[in-house]
């Protein structure tokens, strides 16, 4: 990993159109202990930010493929791992595919109905001991999972919505327009 990546790290969460968005992250090395520091700060994050169930290391500034997300007490949640960090997350199976509506803390104002996975496996590593892990999530967390690796591929939900028609404005509290 390169230096001037370790010093990147912001406050907020970054939003469209901002680079690292659109471009995809770079993978990590899971015991590095910058990466550690990351993963601290991105749980944080998460954890303070109102309706926040997922968010990625992008999305804070740091172009590396990490995530984290959290479904606990979501009304469309079945599959639930609680907290989860992963480094290197790719999806390797993927099926029973869904629309709904998505929401984005990177694209404030607007969500859109948007086709996923219902039922995936993932398949990445434990930030701190590198340890190989496999997710398999349905539903509502499958959906978190998907819309993170996402980010990580320099996707946003905006480029998987079929039309305009599909797009919703959202005022503030998450409420349709």
């Amino acid at each position: 990993m390169e230096d001037d990546r370790r010093t990147c790290l912001i406050e907020g969460v970054v939003t469209a159109p901002h680079h690292l968005l659109v471009t995809p992250a770079a993978s990590v090395d899971p015991s590095d202990a910058v990466v550690s520091s990351v993963v601290r700060h991105l749980l944080e994050v998460m954890r303070s930010t109102p309706g926040c169930r997922g968010l990625t290391a992008p999305q804070l500034g740091v172009g590396w493929r990490l995530m984290c997300l959290d479904v606990s007490g979501h009304p469309s949640t079945r599959s639930c791992s609680g907290e989860l960090v992963i480094a290197n997350p790719e999806v390797v199976e993927a099926a029973d595919w869904d629309v709904a509506r998505e929401g984005c803390l990177s694209v404030p104002g607007l969500a859109a109905e948007v086709a996923r996975a219902t039922q995936i496996t993932v398949q990445g590593v434990r930030p701190g001991t590198g340890e190989p892990m496999t997710l398999h999530a349905d539903a509502f967390e499958a959906r978190c999972v998907q819309h993170q690796i996402d980010h990580l591929d320099g996707l946003l939900f905006l480029d998987r919505v079929a039309g305009t028609r599909a797009m919703h404005a959202v005022r503030k509290g998450g409420q349709a327009a």
